[in-house]
């Protein structure tokens, strides 16, 4: 439940921090004295867009903060599931919009984007407006109520996970039907390009494999050249060869080991050099003797160069990968061509068992939703006729429809205040006091399947008054009897002498000029302000009189 409502700088609002109470509330007030302000305010929790313009003139930014007792209401799930920290008894909700048009939102202080807020926001608050009742209207929502009544979450969840696998299923039967519309066009084209590609016999590395084989025999003058200089500078031109010079230096050498010392070391590695260059001799003269030209090698590597240049060009590409990645998907198709068939019956099959699935689960459905209606109708009835429509009709016809993320239920709820008129839906025939009235009922009726901390009915009441008003107001009492906090926005004294708390929302003229403001009022308080709504301004003794029996009636 709601515990604290903190609003800073909000429109006409200065600084307004009031603490509300469990059970059944009213907040009572003249037009225009700031009821709507307080209910915008409490949107922004609900993640209402936010417009700088809401902020009070001359304040740099505004604040609007709720404080809710959650323990009771099983919303661990929802909390972990968008990341937020849990703590049952003090759930912060803030929502702070700067002059410069830029909004903040945070949950128990830590900052959180808007669609997080709004999805916790309406769980633990449901604003009904006059405006709500339009609802009504709306199939989604009368299907809404249906299933609330019948608790087929479990089954609800199971269809829609099933749809949404024939919906995958169809998408993608589709889209293999175009595929394969489109490579049949295409067919005689991709065959001769993928037979231009296997003819290439790529792979991976062969472009640059042949780049430095071309680059090769274009140079084998240039090798051949330096392969012979550098023979024979190592033979020495006929003459003493570089081996035979070391050779003799490291006789040399020896000659004078047993006289110096250190001489015989240098006269072994220079025999390690010998070795080397000796080696090295002979494999130069080896290479010498292989490398040859050969134009024929030549043209033949530049020509398979030429192919894959010619090739990448083609489809746009530069490497020999890419080209072999679009050989392959040029098989993939061919082969979806070939086996298109085959293809298009599996895939036509699994979407025959997921429309199967589907169905037998919407049957289901339709058999709960059935149930419940028939359960519904009887409710409605029963919680109708005291509010002042006692020839009642009230019906749901559930009409089969094609498969939808709902299930194969078409729900309208049927309506007449009397035995003589036709049952139509109730946004056609329902007057606005009837509307009102049958959304209180559906939302008393509801209330104990739902586990929804705080509800707050504004001006659901317009449109009634005397005794159906006090049949409305006892309404809303039993709604907030199951750990529930119902707050209704009144003009009605029956409505207002209900309420186990009594709220006033008031203007006053300050030196910062007209601000409202809201206050939880005495008895003494609430019997003047029920005499006020009885009398008007001036409060007579018999108004006096009547506001103190009728808050004693309501209370028996």
């Amino acid at each position: 439940m709601l515990k604290q409502l903190y609003i800073r700088n909000f429109t006409l609002i200065d600084e307004l921090d009031i603490t509300l109470e469990s059970g059944f509330s009213v907040i009572t007030g003249e037009t225009g004295a700031g009821k709507s302000i307080i209910l915008g305010a409490i949107a922004l929790l609900l993640g209402q867009r936010a417009d700088a313009k809401l902020i009070k003139e001359g304040a740099e930014r505004c604040v609007v903060e709720a404080y809710f007792d959650i323990g009771r209401y099983d919303l661990q799930t929802l909390f972990q599931e968008n990341d937020i920290d849990y703590d049952a008894d003090d759930c912060i909700l803030r929502r702070e919009i700067t002059a410069s048009g830029k909004s903040r939102a945070f949950v128990n202080d830590t900052p959180v984007a808007l669609s997080v807020m709004k999805t916790l926001g309406p769980a633990l608050i449901d604003i009904h407006s006059q405006h709500r009742n339009l609802l009504l209207r709306e199939e989604d929502f009368q299907l809404g109520v249906v299933d609330i009544m019948a608790g087929n979450a479990a089954s609800v969840a199971e269809y829609r996970e099933a749809y949404n696998a024939l919906t995958t299923a169809r998408k993608e039967l589709e889209q293999l039907k175009e595929s394969m519309s489109r490579n049949a066009e295409n067919e005689d084209y991709m065959r001769f390009q993928l037979d231009e590609l296997q003819k290439a016999e790529l792979q991976e590395g062969l472009q640059e494999e042949l780049e430095r084989e071309s680059e090769m025999l274009g140079s084998v003058e240039d090798i051949k050249g330096a392969l012979f200089s550098a023979g024979n500078m190592l033979e020495g031109n006929g003459e003493r060869s570089v081996a035979d010079s070391l050779k003799e230096a490291a006789r040399a050498l020896d000659g004078i080991a047993g006289v110096y010392d250190g001489v015989a070391e240098l006269a072994e590695r220079l025999g390690s050099c010998v070795i080397e260059l000796e080696d090295i001799s002979r494999d130069i003269a080896r290479r010498a003797e292989v490398v040859e030209f050969d134009p024929e090698r030549l043209e033949y590597v530049n020509s398979r160069l030429d192919s894959i240049y010619s090739l990448q060009k083609k489809h746009h590409v530069s490497t020999v990968e890419e080209l072999i990645s679009i050989e392959k998907d040029l098989e993939t198709r061919l082969a979806r061509i070939d086996n298109g068939d085959e293809e298009l019956q599996r895939m036509t099959a699994e979407v025959e068992r997921a429309e199967a699935r589907c169905v037998e689960i919407a049957a289901l459905l339709t058999k709960q939703r059935m149930k419940a209606a028939a359960e519904i109708e009887k409710e409605m009835k029963r919680r109708l006729v005291p509010l002042g429509i006692p020839k009642v009709r009230f019906c749901i016809a559930i009409d089969e429809k094609p498969l939808s993320q709902s299930g194969a239920d078409r729900v309208s709820f049927l309506f007449s205040a009397n035995t003589s008129t036709e049952m139509r839906p109730v946004s056609e025939v329902a007057s606005g006091g009837e509307i009102a009235r049958v959304m209180l009922s559906v939302k008393a009726m509801i209330s104990g399947a739902v586990k929804l901390p705080t509800v707050i009915f504004d001006e659901i009441d317009t449109g009634v008054s005397g005794k159906i008003a006090e049949q409305m107001g006892h309404m809303m009492q039993e709604m907030a009897g199951n750990d529930r906090q119902v707050v209704s926005i009144t003009h009605l004294p029956q409505i207002a002498a209900r309420g186990k708390n009594h709220y006033k929302v008031y203007k006053e003229e300050t030196r910062k000029g007209t601000v409202s403001n809201m206050t939880l009022l005495s008895e003494e308080e609430r019997v003047n302000e029920i005499a006020q709504m009885l009398s008007g301004s001036d409060i007579t003794e018999a108004a006096v009189n009547n506001a103190t029996e009728l808050l004693n009636r309501m209370r028996q």
